[in-house]
């Protein structure tokens, strides 16, 4: 029987981050793919497809620059899912082969098969040649997610489909219903209706993205619906059927019937711990797959940690790089450090939504006297070079020491250019900073000066 120090299971950012980690603190590691492929749901059906998906969406359908030539601008009239595809797959295989040479060069063993758990320090690995048992002196289950299902949708991978499946449509619907507003169902809502696709989304709270400013959810609402979306709130499907002309039908509960050429189901996600066999490890998962960690990200056995979407909210790949780090840091005593609150939100959407920090409605929960700054792209040169004019930032900042409070943003590049405020906030600067800080011209970068102004002036206002 094979011993390791370090046994990694799943290899997408959280397991990739963890193996890596374990091997530069000098330890023998070993980790495990179910998969055939390496980067879990990350590389090869979640994040990286989506977001290059958006990328080819963006450039097909000429969204950045119809407000300089026009609604009707297009690089390609008729785009297929063939279209988006062929830049998708090239970008999954040079992942795949990245991340191999970062396991390979770091001299981690990647096995393939399927992890079960015998007891606390053996693990059991299948595959189609056969199985081998392994010993462990610290683990990390960092297994991932799959979509979560209902019985009222019945998934059959073509009209009616989950999440990890919108890559293997074999057509662009004409109307697309989606169910689920919270980040997934509202990047392929944003994607389609890019598209031209009528898109249906029905969500059961009253409003989308609930974590996020409401300033910033309320442009992308009003965005969504002048690229004609309709957005049923306060709903929810309690039946979808396929219908004998191959569309689907949806009922809601307030009896609203609703038909499109494809449905896509985006209702959260649950933990991939049916195969682990928890139970031998001493170790439980709640109803939705999701496992229980303290601070330092151990299970309720001290040796056995999990890390990535397995353990639920925030899910995003940049945290779970930074959760398996941790992880396998903390499992062999090596000194490390990070703050949860400092942790950044990218939402690929169309235009982009980024933040860090607390909302206006945490602040005002609180009772943290705060202002407000706001800077919009169509005031900036760069704005209407890139012909963004919807785009916005907000600086908000503390009224009496003026530090950064939290940064918001709305518009192409949000997500890069939110690490700016994300810098000046962890080092504890203050709104001056960005008052007394010559940017480039012309860039993106020059709303956090227009930001800090308005806000002061609103300050020497008051």
């Amino acid at each position: 029987m094979t011993t390791y120090d370090l046994f990694v299971i799943g290899s997408g950012p959280a397991g990739q981050r963890a193996a890596i980690q374990g091997a530069k603190s000098g330890k023998r590691v070993a980790l495990v793919e179910k998969r055939e492929v390496l980067g879990g749901a990350c590389i090869n059906s979640g994040t990286i497809p989506s977001k290059t998906m958006r990328e080819a969406v963006l450039h097909l359908s000429g969204y950045q620059y119809q407000n300089i030539y026009g609604i009707n601008y297009r690089v390609k009239e008729k785009i297929s899912m063939a279209d988006l595809m062929f830049r998708v797959q090239h970008v999954i295989k040079t992942e795949i082969d990245v991340t191999q040479s970062q396991l390979s060069r770091n001299g981690i063993e990647v096995l393939s098969g399927t992890a079960s758990f015998i007891d606390p320090h053996h693990i059991r690995v299948e595959n189609p040649r056969g199985a081998a048992e392994f010993e462990a002196g610290a683990i990390v289950i960092a297994t991932g997610t799959k979509p979560a299902a209902s019985p009222k949708v019945p998934i059959n991978g073509k009209t009616i489909i989950n999440s990890d499946q919108v890559l293997e449509m074999a057509f662009v619907p004409k109307t697309f219903i989606v169910v689920g507003g919270g980040v997934i169902g509202v990047e392929y809502t944003c994607m389609f209706a890019t598209l031209g696709v009528r898109v249906i989304l029905v969500e059961k709270r009253p409003r989308l993205l609930e974590f996020a400013d409401a300033e910033m959810v309320e442009a992308l609402s009003y965005h969504l619906r002048d690229h004609r979306v309709t957005m049923r709130l306060n709903e929810e499907v309690s039946s979808v059927e396929e219908m004998p002309d191959g569309t689907v039908a949806a009922t809601l509960k307030s009896n609203k019937r609703i038909s499109g050429d494809a449905l896509l189901y985006a209702v959260g996600r649950a933990g991939n711990v049916d195969d682990l066999n928890l139970a031998a490890a001493g170790i439980e998962a709640d109803a939705r797959g999701r496992i229980a960690v303290d601070s330092e990200y151990r299970t309720s056995q001290p040796h056995i940690f999990a890390a990535g979407d397995v353990i639920g909210f925030p899910s995003l790949a940049s945290v779970s790089m930074e959760q398996g780090r941790m992880a396998a840091a903390h499992a062999f005593g090596s000194p490390v450090k990070s703050n949860p609150e400092n942790y950044p939100y990218g939402i690929y959407t169309i235009p982009e939504i980024s933040f860090i920090g607390k909302t206006e409605e945490q602040l005002t929960d609180e009772d943290v006297p705060y202002e407000v700054g706001v800077a919009y792209y169509r005031e900036i040169a760069r704005g209407q070079i890139r012909g963004d004019t919807t785009g916005r930032l907000k600086l908000i900042f503390h009224r009496e020491t003026r530090k950064i409070l939290g940064v918001h943003i709305i518009g192409e590049g949000a997500s890069e250019l939110l690490h700016i405020g994300q810098a000046v906030m962890i080092l504890e600067g203050t709104v001056n900073y960005f008052v007394n800080t010559v940017f480039n011209y012309p860039t993106l970068a020059e709303c956090y000066k227009a930001a800090a102004f308005n806000g002061l002036n609103k300050l020497a206002r008051l």
